[in-house]
């Protein structure tokens, strides 16, 4: 479409008439409150009274652990089953 074209198509339309828009009344204002504050001298609180000293309990030594009898050692090499063991290479 020619651009000329739509912009006459666009001029011949009737244009919308401006609709009058209404006028907000004026808020009321609101009256603000005094604030209460806060006295800035506050009553002096009285000394917590001190806790009870505890006497400190004497660490118990643990009695020495008895000994362990030493485990004998487990081979890490197995004897060789012929069942389960593959046929020696010097075959």
């Amino acid at each position: 479409m020619d651009v000329g074209l739509a912009a006459r198509h666009l001029l011949q339309l009737p244009s919308v008439p401006n609709l009058p828009k209404p006028a907000l009344p004026p808020m009321p204002t609101i009256p603000t409150m005094p604030q209460p504050t806060l006295p800035t001298t506050q009553p002096s609180l009285p000394p917590l009274p001190s806790l009870p000293t505890i006497p400190a309990v004497p660490k118990l030594g643990l009695p020495p652990l008895p000994s362990m009898p030493s485990i004998p050692s487990i081979p890490t090499t197995f004897p060789s089953i012929p069942f389960l063991s593959p046929p020696p290479a010097g075959n």
